[in-house]
């Protein structure tokens, strides 16, 4: 089975908030997926999102392609932590 990590659209009308999940590939963008891993909502201004990146990185090691957006905010999650972990440590 291809697995995929991308964004589940919730929200309302001209306020969309997504779902971060790991879905088969050819299942639908809102319908049934495996396990669900995290949130994003863009119309909120600075940290604007919640991953769980223990899971991201099992699935991925399991052979999950994240979407491009996705991908992005991976990088970006990964970045904030590594920097409060840095503030954390000092």
């Amino acid at each position: 089975m291809a697995v995929s990590i991308r964004l589940r659209r919730e929200g309302a009308k001209n306020r969309p908030y997504y779902k971060v999940v790991v879905a088969d590939k050819r299942s639908p963008r809102d319908g049934k997926f495996i396990e669900l891993i995290g949130t994003y909502d863009p119309k909120k201004t600075g940290h604007n999102s919640t991953l769980k990146l223990d899971r991201i990185e099992y699935w991925m090691s399991k052979g999950a392609q994240p979407s491009d957006t996705v991908r992005s905010l991976i990088k970006k999650n990964r970045k904030e932590n590594s920097a409060q972990a840095a503030v954390g440590a000092a």
